[in-house]
């Protein structure tokens, strides 16, 4: 055990948690100002619920050795490993901490997809099932030495396929079985909000993709200057967008580009070096600004635009980790250095996530809607009410605490 290294996986793995309730800030402030306790819920309680699934039997699933679809129950409850056990250069139990960040927030991404509109206790169902038949399985496929997207050889630094590809997928399914909003129209109720979530999502995020590396070593200075240099790449590329459509850069637009400059080059972030990055970031805030426009068009209401930041993107960002991995930076070659099979294996791991995760997520969906005192949808009285009154019994603003 490297006492450095432990050190930079505690804060790394404090960083990735940090993230969650930045998100919740950034989904609450774009929805109604009545929906906006209920929206930041539903981030909170996967960051209980996930963090219990993983350790009873998630972890086991994701990272145990098994065979190459899923791992086995060796590690249930974390009872086979002990205080001592030692993975790389730091302790197998922080491994499993750092890992359990990823599990938490890959699914409160989901969210985005059905606020306003989604019975809050079947979230907590739909949660655990998720977790385990969705999220565990792709995490073994893609990390765990035994899996079959591991074994042959796609490029997943720090979880572009197991984190948003695997979330946006699912929130398309969400939205597509859940149904549109009865109030359709969303205006951000809290900007300061917004931008204070970006800001620690990307504050957050240097844990996410730095702490990949497993070790405080030189990769892990690399991913945190990529890290950085694709956020603000992705948050000017869509506020000069903004810019230029509307002749005003959009405070939201700006936050929303941060992001996906960081979907993008989260899978990449130990392969490539700072130009790399720049492309990288560039290509995210245009292609998550101009997916935002279109997704009206498809008819979805994916309210927060989940599959346009965190799907588009994230399948950018893989694409491209075949194209400008540097074997300079982490050993692996990609398009631009002569190995065009690299970018032909990123694309299979991204298909398959894809299919995977939105057939699964819609059996699971379908399931939970036809099981007795769950469904997915709450009254209508209760979604014109707010959710926060009716699933809460308590609201985002008061007056002196007075009606």
């Amino acid at each position: 055990m490297d006492t450095g290294d432990t050190a930079w996986m505690l804060t790394s793995s404090a960083l990735v948690l940090l993230m969650t309730p930045g998100l919740a800030f950034f989904y609450g402030g774009l929805v109604r100002g009545r929906n906006a306790v209920s929206t930041i819920m539903f981030s909170f309680i996967t960051m209980a619920v996930a963090s219990l699934v993983w350790v009873f039997w998630a972890y086991s699933l994701a990272f145990g050795e098994g065979n190459a679809l899923i791992g086995d129950l060796s590690a249930l409850g974390l009872a086979s490993i002990g205080i001592a056990d030692v993975s790389g250069s730091i302790p197998t139990l922080l491994f499993v901490v750092f890992q359990m960040m990823f599990a938490i927030i890959t699914p409160a991404l989901i969210t985005g997809a059905i606020v306003e509109r989604f019975k809050f206790t079947t979230y907590v169902v739909f949660l655990v099932l998720w977790l385990t038949f969705v999220y565990a399985p792709i995490a073994h496929w893609v990390w765990a030495p035994t899996g079959w997207l591991f074994v042959m050889g796609a490029l997943d630094f720090a979880g572009g396929t197991v984190v948003h590809i695997n979330a946006a997928v699912a929130a398309v399914a969400a939205a597509m079985v859940v149904g549109k909003r009865r109030y359709p129209g969303l205006e951000p109720h809290n900007v300061p909000y917004v931008m204070l979530g970006a800001g620690l999502l990307w504050f957050g995020w240097f844990g996410f993709n730095a702490g990949s590396a497993l070790a405080s070593n030189g990769q892990a200075v690399n991913a945190m200057l990529v890290t950085n240099t694709a956020a603000a790449a992705g948050a000017l590329t869509w506020g000069l967008l903004s810019q230029m459509q509307n002749s005003r850069m959009s405070a939201v637009g700006v936050a929303t580009g941060a992001v996906a400059g960081l979907v993008a080059i989260t899978p990449a972030a130990g392969f490539v070096n700072v130009m790399g990055a720049v492309a990288i970031g560039f290509g995210a805030g245009a292609l998550g600004y101009f997916a935002v426009l279109l997704r009206p068009r498809t008819g979805l209401d994916d309210s927060l635009d989940v599959f346009a930041v965190h799907g588009v993107c994230g399948i950018w960002g893989s694409i491209a980790t075949g194209i400008f991995a540097a074997e300079a930076i982490g050993g692996k070659i990609g398009l631009l250095e002569g190995n065009a099979g690299q970018v032909g294996i990123q694309i299979i791991g991204v298909l398959a996530t894809i299919g995977y995760s939105g057939i699964v997520t819609l059996i699971i969906l379908k399931v939970i809607d036809i099981l007795p005192g769950l469904g997915l949808r709450p009254p209508e009285s209760s979604e014109a009410q707010g959710l926060d009154i009716t699933a809460h019994g308590e609201r985002a603003y008061v007056q002196d605490g007075a009606d």
